[in-house]
């Protein structure tokens, strides 16, 4: 030892030091230690190393209510994906004997605790459940995941105690090809175009798009709405005029796939679709979105989402958008218009839609399902506020024979036009009355006065029957009837089904056989063409019933409406018809629309030699093959019990519990 070489240093015990050397030597030793743990809490960045030493009961005030939140039930549901029902293990969830299984439960951890720069940047940018980015900020709620699931009347994919059985039956085979089609929609779209809005699979490439704020010029017509031309594709008008700089939503194809993914149980798909929307899905984008394209694809999809996972980053992104289009609503009249500029926060209506003067009935009253549903995840009245004063709107309005024309002034709170569709720029708005119904567990009188009252209007004005004995669902040009009836139009088969249960007692049967019949005139038109797939309007004149008459209205791009209205009768009736009409478009799908590298529209149904549009539409995954799936599913997957779809086949709750006051609107 040192002291060892001191001169005149004489060993007084074993340790070679004297009784006041010690004393001095512990005194200088406990200096050090105090100084070293001083350090711990003085210099910079040390809260790592203050875990390591303090007691939770110890930090201050603030980091408890951090470590409260991170430790509470719910908190944790998020981090790991909860059971979404007894039977029914979520996405990322199998087997313990299963490797990609291990793999995927893995992926889980991964994000809950990162261990590699990867996920330590995941974690930074907020990707995650429990860390969102900076700028988006957390949204605080008093909603209840696990008694909101508790609430439900089936498990959310269905009793499937009795699956093992059906290995080699018909419908299980059935189902496996539509899920095979999804994940092959899917991966095409992840190879060539992840992240874009849709794929454009004879180009090997993605699509942006113009209804997600892609652009500031240029415009983008909804579709199957009508325009003053004639060109069938005007919805894509405008696509080639991005301004530098201007960047908007994305990722629309990932955001309307993930229920669908998670109800197929393409678990690893779900994952990263996920990881997408954790790490890529971002809102700080500029340029001008469609209202109602954003509400239906984007909040609905981010809202369904939450609903079956419990995820909180699904909950937070769906509030944060649903704040980005409220400015949509500053009018007079509080309609909103239709375009909303995400830089400016300004809107607009449709420069098409009556020169610029109108908002369409479709899209401001195809709002009210996924605004209600904002505020009961945010706390925040303000969307349930702008949606009740829309009712309040159209409540009072005068109505031609109970009709609803399709454009409303914003401005004056004056229809513009006396034209009235059941198909494009009308179609979704009567859609949401009936399901506004069942949606608050049949409290909303008033959307069921308004809903049966319509559809009184609509019987009495609208729907013909054919010579041949096909009825069908005009539209109404102030007193004239157009004798044709478009592809959008075909949801209403199901619709009226699906109301039938709650109308007077001596209508119940009547609009059971309306909606099979409505359903079989819109299965004609498939059936007419020869391609078996429908075209976008078809007409009854001149002797030809159920076709469409002019090449303009030939094509066929991947739309859902005549499939949904398949799945609802056949879980009314459980006829097998509905099921071999299903079937039918399956194969003609695969025959006609599936190419190397992802499904696409073809541009004239009565050719057998397709023309393909080069655009696999999200609608198409997020809807077309979602209702397929589901019309060859139990009963209880999604029960009609518990949820309602969106009009882009989003399934959202219905309101169990009468905490929320949704009743009466």
């Amino acid at each position: 030892m040192l002291v060892r070489k001191v001169p005149g240093f004489v060993p007084a015990s074993p340790w070679g030091l004297r009784l006041p050397q010690k004393f001095v030597f512990l005194l200088f030793l406990s200096g050090l230690v105090t100084l070293c743990f001083g350090a711990l809490f003085l210099l910079p960045n040390s809260s790592r190393l203050k875990r390591l030493f303090l007691a939770p009961r110890t930090q201050q005030p603030g980091l408890e209510a951090v470590a409260q939140v991170a430790s509470h039930p719910r908190a944790r549901g998020q981090e790991s994906p909860p059971n979404p029902a007894p039977a029914a293990p979520a996405p990322g969830e199998d087997d313990p004997g299963s490797q990609a299984s291990s793999r995927r439960r893995k992926g889980w951890l991964r994000r809950t605790h990162p261990t590699g720069p990867r996920e330590e940047a995941t974690a930074a940018r907020g990707g995650g459940a429990t860390a969102l980015r900076p700028q988006e900020g957390s949204v605080p709620s008093s909603f209840d995941f696990k008694a909101f699931r508790s609430r439900l009347r089936h498990p959310v994919l269905g009793t499937r105690a009795d699956r093992s059985k059906e290995p080699h039956s018909l419908v299980h085979t059935q189902r496996e090809k539509i899920k095979e089609m999804m994940r092959f929609a899917w991966q095409s779209y992840k190879r060539y175009a992840m992240g874009k809005n849709e794929l454009r699979p004879l180009t090997r490439d993605g699509y942006e798009g113009n209804m997600f704020g892609e652009l500031t010029s240029g415009e983008a017509l909804p579709l199957g709405a009508e325009h003053p031309c004639s060109s069938p594709q005007l919805w894509r008008a405008g696509e080639n005029t991005r301004q530098p700089g201007d960047r908007g939503l994305s990722g629309a194809t990932v955001i309307d796939s993930l229920d669908t993914l998670y109800l197929m149980e393409l678990k690893e798909e779900f994952q990263e679709a996920k990881a997408w929307v954790e790490e890529s899905f971002h809102l700080n984008v500029s340029g001008e979105a469609s209202l109602f394209e954003v509400n239906i694809r984007y909040i609905g999809g981010l809202l369904s989402a939450f609903y079956l996972t419990g995820e909180e980053v699904f909950r937070i992104k769906a509030i944060k958008l649903g704040e980005k289009l409220l400015p949509a609503f500053d009018t007079p009249t509080g309609i909103p218009k239709g375009v909303v500029n995400f830089k400016s926060g300004s809107n607009r209506s449709w420069g098409w839609a009556m020169a610029g003067s109108s908002s369409i009935l479709a899209e401001f009253g195809s709002l009210h399902l996924e605004f209600l549903h904002l505020t009961q995840l945010s706390g925040n009245q303000v969307f349930a506020e702008k949606v009740r004063n829309i009712r309040k709107v159209l409540r009072e309005i005068d109505k031609p024979f109970g009709l609803y024309p399709n454009f409303l002034s914003p401005v004056s709170g004056n229809w513009m036009q006396h034209h009235v569709s059941v198909g494009g720029l009308g179609d979704s708005f009567y859609e949401y009355l009936i399901k506004s119904w069942l949606m608050s567990a049949k409290t909303d009188m008033e959307a069921k006065e308004m809903y049966y009252e319509a559809l009184e209007a609509i019987e009495t004005h609208l729907v013909n029957v054919s010579p041949g004995g096909l009825t069908y669902i005009a539209e109404w040009r102030g007193g004239i009837l157009d004798h044709k009836m478009g592809h959008l139009a075909c949801f209403s088969g199901g619709m009226i089904a699906l109301g039938a249960e709650d109308a007077k007692e001596e209508k119940r049967a009547h609009y059971r056989e309306l909606a099979a019949q409505i359903t079989k005139t819109c299965h004609e038109s498939y059936a007419r063409s020869d391609t078996k797939l429908g075209p976008e309007a078809f007409w009854f004149n001149s002797g030809r019933e159920a076709v469409a008459t002019q090449t303009s209205e030939s094509y066929y791009i991947l739309r859902p409406e005549v499939v949904e209205s398949y799945m609802y009768l056949w879980r009314q009736t459980h006829s097998p018809i509905y099921r071999e009409w299903g079937w039918e478009v399956v194969m003609a799908l695969e025959k006609y629309c599936r190419t190397e590298a992802g499904f696409s529209g073809i541009q004239d149904v009565y050719s057998k030699v397709p023309n393909h549009d080069n655009k696999q539409q999200t609608f198409f995954l997020a809807e077309t093959l979602k209702y397929l799936y589901l019309l060859f599913s139990e009963d209880d997957m999604l029960s009609l019990e518990d949820w309602v779809f969106n009009t882009e086949a989003h399934p959202l709750p219905v309101n169990h519990s009468d905490s929320s006051g949704w009743g009466g609107g």
